[in-house]
């Protein structure tokens, strides 16, 4: 199984490159890793052209001009360009701990996508990761915002699997599927423009297709570095698509991947 991990990020250099870091020390390394970049400056071209000079993992910089937050479209430019069978999303603000590509590999499951959790850290600790370039963490760290979902354990991890088909708790940055489901309901949403739901409908859309959601904690662990919240404004209309797609059983949406490569034959 040809494993492809897809990053999104925007104008976020310093957080990127812990990122990077903590990719470039996974005990089992992705086949391929994609920058979903949704219109960043030259900064983040630039990072991703000086760390393949200096790592064996080759960095593919998908880019979009910047016309706002379109991180379905975005997310869809990386996935054309992918070559993998098995898709994990992350967010470029995350590190991600060493097992984590190894975690999703053991987990991966015909029938299923993978909703993992998330370690939150301190604004405090986010800033002396950045200025350390800190990219070790643990149960114990400092600086940790909800520990719980800190702890590593095999044993725990297939005890506490959860196969239960929901939408709440949707993160779009510790999730993985099989390419194949993602392509038949035409992937992301392109009609998702502004912050939110985007990662949700889809969900709704994978579930609605058969495709079930396994829950999976105590692995495939990732530290999520403080940020501000983004801009909400167009949250509103974006809980309309989604309310819509559950409302409708919705499988494909019109504007997704297909219409993507249409235009470029």
């Amino acid at each position: 199984m040809k494993v492809t991990l897809i990053v999104t990020t925007y104008n976020s250099a310093s957080s990127l490159v812990l990122c990077l870091e903590s990719i470039k020390n996974q005990t089992i390394a992705p086949d391929e890793v994609i920058i979903a970049d949704d219109g960043s400056m030259n900064e983040t071209k630039d990072l991703i052209t000086s760390f393949n000079k200096g790592s064996d993992i080759d960095i593919i910089h998908s880019w979009q001009k910047d016309i706002g937050f379109r991180a379905a479209r975005s997310r869809n430019n990386a996935i054309l360009k992918s070559s993998g069978d098995y898709i994990v999303l992350i967010d470029g603000d995350m590190i991600i701990h060493s097992n984590f590509i190894q975690d999703h590999i053991i987990n991966a499951e015909y029938g299923f996508f993978v909703q993992g959790t998330r370690v939150l850290l301190s604004k405090k600790q986010t800033k002396k990761s950045l200025i350390q370039n800190k990219t070790k963490f643990s149960f114990f760290s400092l600086g940790l915002m909800n520990r719980k979902n800190a702890i590593y354990s095999q044993f725990l991890s297939k005890a506490f699997i959860n196969k239960k088909n929901r939408i709440n708790g949707i993160r779009s940055c510790n999730m993985a599927f099989y390419l194949k489901d993602c392509l038949n309901i035409n992937g992301f949403n392109n009609d998702f423009v502004g912050w939110g739901r985007e990662d949700s409908e889809f969900i709704v859309r994978l579930i609605n297709s058969g495709i079930k959601r396994k829950n999976i904690r105590f692995c495939a662990i990732q530290y999520h570095l403080w940020h501000d919240e983004n801009n909400r404004e167009s949250l509103a209309r974006n809980n309309l698509i989604l309310e819509d797609a559950i409302k409708n059983n919705t499988q494909w949406c019109e504007n997704g991947i297909k219409s993507m490569k249409d235009d470029e034959s």
